[in-house]
């Protein structure tokens, strides 16, 4: 692998939340850690197409489960059903949430808790992470972030035993934010859901078509001096 591949994988993996950030210093004195093994996956919807790398090497667990979901096509048919509006930060705030809604015919058995304190896979903008009541619990609904939600990582300081393990990120959107967006957009019920959830169910859920593994997104080309923009005729 040449110097200049390796480097511009690393950045790719940084951009995607999957290394830590370090100092020159930190580089220079620490072994190189291989990159982790990423699953691509497309989820085909209603709205157009959303594109994930799921880290199989940090969340193994989390990253299969999701994987038999798609093999299985237990998630065909299914939809967006949620949207979480923060108001406060920077809009837009919140997630998107889909999934099986807990359909016994669809759903598998609930899977082992893989902790961002575990896994170093946080939550930040595009961020894919599995729904979940207890830890534990999680199936087959996940969510996607608008915009990074510390709050839910793991908090091993916490009193609450819930917060103290966090939810279970596992991937990242690498195409397709505009339709994660879109999704965030789209009106919203005044009477569906229960609690906290009244006033967030989706009025009219945006179909989830197909989820299938995929070949990672092609580079977007880049203007240059010669060619101009990208889009130019």
């Amino acid at each position: 692998m040449s110097k200049r591949f390796f480097s511009l994988a690393i950045l790719l993996a940084l951009a995607l939340g999957f290394v830590a950030p370090t100092t020159a210093e930190e580089a220079t004195h620490r072994p190189a850690q291989a990159l982790p093994k990423l699953e691509h996956v497309a989820i085909e919807t209603s709205l157009g197409t959303i594109t994930l790398a799921l880290d199989a090497t940090n969340a193994p667990i989390t990253v299969a489960n999701f994987l038999r979901y798609a093999d299985e096509k237990r998630f065909d048919g299914t939809a967006f059903y949620r949207v979480m509006r923060l108001d406060w930060g920077t809009p837009p705030n919140g997630l998107i949430q889909a999934g099986t809604s807990g359909a016994a015919k669809r759903n598998l058995p609930p899977i082992a808790h893989e902790p961002t304190s575990q896994t170093g896979i946080l939550h930040l903008a595009g961020t894919i992470s599995m729904a979940r009541f207890d830890p534990g619990t999680a199936a087959g609904d996940f969510s996607i972030l608008l915009s990074p939600q510390p709050g839910l990582n793991a908090q091993p300081e916490a009193e609450d035993p819930s917060t103290r393990v966090g939810f279970a990120a596992f991937g990242q959107v690498v195409a397709g934010m505009d339709v994660v967006r879109a999704i965030y957009d789209v009106p919203l019920s005044t009477t569906e859901g229960v609690g906290f959830l009244k006033g967030q169910m989706i009025e009219d859920p945006v179909k989830i078509r197909t989820v299938r593994r995929s070949a990672p997104p092609l580079p977007v080309p880049q203007p240059t001096a010669d060619t101009g923009p990208a889009d130019a005729p």
